[in-house]
C-alpha cells in the first residue's frame, strides 16, 4: 500500500485550467493600448487644450470699435432739421487701446497656460498604465493562483483515497483521523478556489472599468496568458545600461510631466503678475465723429460739415483698494502653485523611494525563494513521503508538507507579480516629460515593449 501511494502521488497529473493565449486573451500590452485609446479624459484634455488655443487668439486682438449715430441740436419746437445751423446728424467712431501691453500679456499667458495639457496628458498616461498594469497583476495572481491550486487538486484527492483503502484495509499505520484530515484538506483547497475565483472576478470588473469601450471590456470571462510578463525600469533619461535604482534622484523627478505641467502654471501665473500690474496704466480711446448739416433753407447755401477727434483716458489714481491688491492676488497665486510644484515634488520623492526599497526587498525575497525556501520545501515534502512509505512517518506530516510548499509556491508567486506592480509603479516616477511633437503613448508603452507575452 504504501507502494500504490508512493506512486499515486507521483503519478498526478496537473489539471490545470486551459488558459488559452490566443487572439481572445487579453495581455498586458493590450490592455493598456486599449485603456490609453479609450480613455475620455485623454479627448477632454486635448479639447481644453484647443480651447485655450483659441482664446489666446482672441486675446491678442483689440477690442471691437464702438459706432455711434444720433442726431445733435435739434430744435424742439418744430424738430425741423434745416432751421437751426447747429443741428446735425452725427456719425461717430470709437477704439479702445488695452493698458499698456496687457494685451500681450494676456495671449503670452493664455498661451503658456495651454503648454501644460501635452504633459498632463504625459502624466495621465504614465498613471493610467500603472493603474491599469497592477488590476491586471491582481486579475492575473488570482488567476494564476486558482491554476496552481487546481494542479494540486489530484494530489490531495490521491491522498484522500490512499487513506480510506489504507485505513479500510489496516494497512501500515492508517488511521481514521488519517482519512479526516486529507478529506478536511481538500475541502478547504475547494473553499480557496471559490475565494479565488471571487477575487478574480472582482479584479476583472475592476479592470474592466478601464476597457469598456474595447472589445475585451465586453468578453466574459476574461482570459489571461499563462505567462507572467517581464517589465522593464524605465531609464528615466539615464544613459544605457546605468543602474536606475541606484542612480534616481530628486532631480530626474522635476522633468516629470506632473512636475513640468506645474511649471507651466508657474509660468503662466508670473506672467499675470505683470498683467496685472498694466492695470497702474491708463486705457485709451481714440474717437473721430462726423457731423452733416443740412442746407441753410433761407439762403440755399451750403453749411459745412462737422469732423471731431479726440482722445480719452482714464487716471488710476485710486490704487489702493483696485490695482494694488490685484497685483498682490496675483502674486499669491504665483506663490501658491509654486507651493503645488513643491508638494508635488515631495509625494513623488517620496513614493519613489519607497517603491525602490520595496523592489530591492522584494528580489531579496524572491532569490530567497528561489534559491532556498522552495527547494527545502520539496526536499521536506519528498522525506516525509519517504518517511511515511517506509511506516517510520505519520500521515498528517504528509499532508502538512504538501499543504507548506503548496502555500510556499503560491507566495513565491505573489512575490513575482508583487514585484512586477513595483516596477509597474517605479516606472510612473520615472517618466520624463516629452515635447508636444512627441507621441505620448510612447512615454510609457516604450517600458512594456520588452514584456514577455
Amino acid at each position: 500500500m504504501a507502494l500504490l501511494l508512493l506512486m499515486a502521488l507521483h503519478s498526478v497529473a496537473l489539471s490545470a485550467e486551459s488558459q488559452r493565449a490566443g487572439v481572445h486573451s487579453l495581455t498586458l500590452q493590450a490592455a493598456l493600448s486599449a485603456a490609453i485609446a479609450n480613455d475620455p479624459w485623454l479627448v477632454g484634455s486635448q479639447h481644453s487644450q484647443d480651447s485655450l488655443g483659441a482664446l489666446a487668439a482672441a486675446a491678442g486682438t483689440l477690442p471691437d470699435p464702438r459706432v455711434s449715430l444720433g442726431f445733435a441740436n435739434i430744435p424742439t419746437d418744430t424738430f425741423d432739421f434745416d432751421q437751426e445751423a447747429m443741428s446735425q446728424f452725427k456719425v461717430g467712431l470709437t477704439q479702445m487701446f488695452p493698458r499698456g501691453d496687457s494685451r500681450e500679456l494676456q495671449q503670452k499667458q493664455i498661451a503658456i497656460l495651454s503648454k501644460k495639457f501635452p504633459y498632463e496628458r504625459q502624466n495621465r498616461i504614465a498613471s493610467l498604465t500603472t493603474t491599469v498594469s497592477e488590476l491586471w497583476l491582481d486579475a492575473y495572481r488570482s488567476r494564476a493562483t486558482s491554476v496552481l491550486i487546481e494542479s494540486n487538486r489530484g494530489l490531495f484527492e490521491q491522498l484522500v483515497d490512499v487513506a480510506t483503502l489504507s485505513y479500510s484495509a489496516a494497512v501500515g499505520r492508517s488511521r481514521q483521523q488519517d482519512v479526516i484530515r486529507a478529506q478536511l484538506e481538500l475541502t478547504q483547497l475547494e473553499d480557496r478556489l471559490l475565494l479565488l475565483q471571487q477575487q478574480f472576478e472582482m479584479d476583472s470588473q475592476r479592470l474592466g472599468e478601464w476597457l469598456m469601450s474595447s472589445p475585451y471590456g465586453r468578453s466574459e470571462p476574461l482570459l489571461l496568458p499563462e505567462e507572467l510578463p517581464v517589465l522593464k525600469l524605465h531609464n528615466g533619461g539615464l544613459s544605457p545600461g546605468v543602474d536606475v535604482l541606484a542612480t534616481a534622484s530628486r532631480e530626474q523627478l522635476l522633468q516629470h510631466p506632473a512636475i513640468l505641467a506645474l511649471e507651466q502654471q508657474i509660468a503662466s501665473a508670473s506672467t499675470g503678475v505683470s498683467l496685472a500690474k498694466q492695470k497702474y496704466k491708463p486705457e485709451w480711446g481714440v474717437s473721430a465723429s462726423y457731423g452733416y448739416r443740412d442746407d441753410d433753407p433761407l439762403s440755399g447755401r451750403d453749411r459745412s460739415d462737422f469732423f471731431s477727434l479726440g482722445v480719452s483716458f482714464d487716471l488710476p489714481v485710486f490704487t489702493t483698494n483696485r490695482q494694488d491688491k490685484q497685483v498682490r492676488a496675483a502674486v499669491s497665486q504665483a506663490e501658491a502653485v509654486r507651493t503645488q510644484k513643491w508638494l508635488m515634488l515631495r509625494q513623488l520623492s517620496a513614493g519613489m523611494e519607497t517603491a525602490r526599497a520595496k523592489l530591492r526587498r522584494l528580489e531579496s525575497r524572491q532569490a530567497l525563494y528561489a534559491q532556498q525556501l522552495l527547494p527545502q520545501m520539496r526536499e521536506q515534502a519528498d522525506a516525509s513521503l519517504s518517511a511515511y512509505t517506509n511506516d517510520d512517518g505519520d500521515f498528517a506530516e504528509v499532508v502538512r508538507a504538501r499543504i507548506a510548499q503548496l502555500n510556499t509556491e503560491i507566495e513565491s508567486l505573489a512575490i513575482d507579480v508583487e514585484k512586477q506592480k513595483t516596477i509597474a509603479r517605479l516606472n510612473y516616477y520615472l517618466v520624463q516629460g516629452r515635447l508636444e511633437t512627441e507621441q505620448p503613448s510612447s512615454v510609457t508603452l516604450a517600458n512594456y515593449s520588452g514584456a514577455k507575452q
